[in-house]
């Protein structure tokens, strides 16, 4: 686990790296974001890190903090890890902060193998400009949050932490988490979750895409759609509040509808390290609707439907292009 969370910056120019936490306090129904960030830009600008908070509620009430600091507030310790960014700290079994009269102490305990989103083949190509991995893709994290005058008590918040680096942020781009999954009849499945991604990348003037990579746990197995074979079987149509896809691994597949209303997104701008702003609409009070199929024969009715999993404003997506929004309010410029 230490080795998926090891900082990647070797101190050059031209690279960003991202740790985040996504998670939902079960008691309110607040999902949160947050995120420990460095940026080394290309022309010779000093590099900086920062800390983000974002909770939003059901009701549409959202907080959004963001504090930068010079680079020589980041620590990082690779093993065991640990990450200290201006006080703030990240390990393999927790995170505690505080930024903007905000505030977080968090703690887990790890249960899953690291997830790699980009195969070792695609890797070798040299055609992904952003790594993503999931030191921790399915949490139960307890704590606490502040949110100005509001302290949650979280108890069996469900939520997962992801590490990703890179050159620059992808074209356009659509992304979901969701472990607290329900079947159709509303029972809690706890060893379930989901993570894709969907990006489309800037090659010689032309956006080639969208590349779909989608990993998680359904009935008791792991789910890795990530070889060059399944990325080339998946597909994948995304918008800003709406994400259809479809991905297969082995004899399993998985279709995924994830809804997320235009009032609940909250609007913020990353920056490549060459400076080119991207802009992306979060929403951690998302929905999604998960169909598995399994493979019992050959031919035209050769997939069964095994289960339908749902997550009503439990689930967590982001869409991203590079330019804003108009009518979607840019909460961290």
């Amino acid at each position: 686990m230490s080795t998926a969370n090891a900082l990647r910056w070797d101190g050059r120019p031209g690279h960003y790296e991202v740790y985040y936490i996504t998670l939902t306090d079960p008691a309110t129904g607040i999902g949160m974001w947050i995120r420990y960030t460095l940026r080394a830009p290309v022309d010779g600008e000093e590099p900086e890190c920062a800390l983000w908070l974002l909770a939003m509620a059901p009701d549409g009430d959202r907080f959004a903090r963001r504090e930068t600091f010079p680079i020589g507030e980041l620590e990082a310790h690779d093993d065991p890890f640990r990450l200290c960014l201006a006080g703030a700290d990240l390990s393999d079994r927790g995170a505690a902060g505080a930024i903007g009269g905000g505030a977080w102490e968090l703690s887990w305990v790890p249960r899953l193998r690291p997830y790699a989103f980009v195969h070792p083949l695609v890797r070798r190509a040299g055609v992904a400009p952003t790594e993503l991995v999931l030191p921790h893709a399915d949490l139960v994290v307890s704590g606490t949050v502040r949110l100005g005058e509001r302290t949650l008590a979280l108890d069996g918040a469900r939520g997962g932490q992801a590490h990703l680096w890179g050159t620059r942020h992808a074209a356009r781009w659509a992304w979901t988490h969701a472990s607290g999954l329900h079947s159709a009849a509303g029972a809690a499945r706890p060893d379930t979750s989901v993570d894709a991604v969907s990006v489309y990348v800037e090659r010689m003037g032309r956006e080639l895409g969208p590349s779909t990579p989608v990993v998680g746990r359904f009935r008791g197995d792991d789910f890795a759609a990530t070889s060059p074979a399944a990325l080339v079987r998946a597909r994948s149509r995304f918008g800003l509040t709406t994400w259809r896809f479809a991905a297969r691994d082995g004899k399993r597949r998985i279709v995924g509808e994830v809804d997320a209303p235009r009032e609940t997104l909250a609007g913020v701008t990353y920056h490549d390290p060459a400076g080119r702003p991207a802009y992306c609409y979060n929403s951690e009070v998302a929905s999604i609707r998960l169909s598995v199929f399994d493979r019992t024969a050959r031919g035209r009715f050769g997939w069964v439907l095994r289960d339908t999993l749902t997550a009503h404003g439990r689930a967590h997506f982001e869409y991203g292009q590079r330019a804003s929004v108009a009518d979607v309010e840019l909460l961290l410029p």
